[in-house]
């Protein structure tokens, strides 16, 4: 099963000041502030939706496309992604932007400002899925990611003219869309996946009952927090899959790209929807437990042993199958 992944691919600059943003405020100078905060450190990490679902999937063994838009810079990222298991050959490269950038600074409260650099991610809108499809040899799903909004519209629409499965993917872009464009961006998607914040927000912002969103997609599939995840279809029970233990929470950033890189792998594999979702949910384990979207190791051993304990035998040697 060949699974294209659209999305953002971007780089976060990452800072601490040690100090209180409050405190560096005069309340009656608001209007004119100017201000330089000197920080303790910089880490660097890569990130985008894309590219972070595509990562792991390229862990657990498969070789998603990746389907976006980034700068001049990319050469470094393109090389990381390329080594883990990421056909790369479809990013559009600008001639003169730079890869979409998050720079943020955080003060000793916790409160961050930031700013988030669109660049070349806007150049998405340009890339024709059928030259993908075309390359590679055709295409079995499209998961349309968070990424120019102008994009996501073109990608949707050219899935349904070209009759290609797909797969709808708002994430951080739901808060700026309008209802006419999620009822655009959702309906007749072979899967459809949100957050449960993300699932009251299409409701209301669509005005379509939860009944009629799920009449007009295949599946819906809600992440749950720790609660784990929920797939729906019409005529058919849920199903629940709870999340495996955690040794530790770290750091929730890319949690639910993770859920979605082992979600889709298991759909490529062809295990039934729990299966996958029991993948899911133990890759996105993997990730709470380390600082950075795309910074754990994926160890085949830990791996099986770790969800051996959490969903049973007859899973894991179903998985194992696959895995190994």
């Amino acid at each position: 099963m060949r699974i294209a992944v659209t999305g953002s691919i971007a780089t976060d600059h990452l800072m601490t000041f040690p100090g209180r943003f409050a405190d560096q405020f005069v309340a009656d100078q608001l209007h004119t502030v100017s201000l330089s905060f000197l920080v303790d450190n910089l880490d660097v990490r890569r990130g985008g939706v894309a590219a972070n679902i595509c990562f792991g999937m390229g862990q657990l063994g498969s070789r998603p496309v990746l389907v976006g838009a980034a700068g001049f810079d990319f050469d470094e990222y393109r090389a990381w992604l390329d080594r883990h298991g990421v056909d790369t050959g479809s990013v559009r490269i600008s001639e003169v932007l730079h890869t979409a950038r998050f720079v943020c600074t955080t003060d000793k409260d916790h409160n961050q400002i930031g700013s988030f650099y669109t660049g070349a991610m806007s150049e998405a809108r340009l890339i024709e899925l059928k030259a993908v499809a075309d390359r590679v040899g055709g295409l079995d799903l499209v998961l349309i990611g968070a990424d120019d909004p102008e994009a996501m519209l073109r990608h949707t629409e050219e899935c349904r003219t070209r009759s290609i499965p797909f797969a709808a993917d708002f994430s951080q872009q739901i808060a700026r869309m309008g209802g006419e464009e999620i009822r655009t961006l959702l309906d007749g998607a072979t899967y459809l996946f949100s957050n449960e914040y993300e699932k009251g927000l299409i409701e209301s912002k669509t005005g379509w009952t939860e009944a009629e969103i799920l009449s007009r997609v295949g599946h819906r599939v809600t992440t749950l927090g720790s609660r784990g995840v929920r797939i729906e279809r019409v005529g058919e029970d849920p199903i629940e899959v709870g999340c495996p233990e955690e040794t530790a929470k770290v750091d929730p950033t890319g949690v639910g790209d993770a859920f979605r890189a082992g979600f889709l792998t298991g759909l490529a594999w062809g295990v039934g929807h729990e299966r996958a979702a029991q993948v899911g949910c133990m890759l996105a384990t993997l990730v709470i437990e380390t600082l950075g979207t795309q910074e754990y190791t994926l160890g085949r051993a830990n791996f099986m042993e770790r969800f051996t304990k959490a969903y049973g035998d007859e899973a894991a040697a179903e998985v194992h199958a696959h895995l190994a």
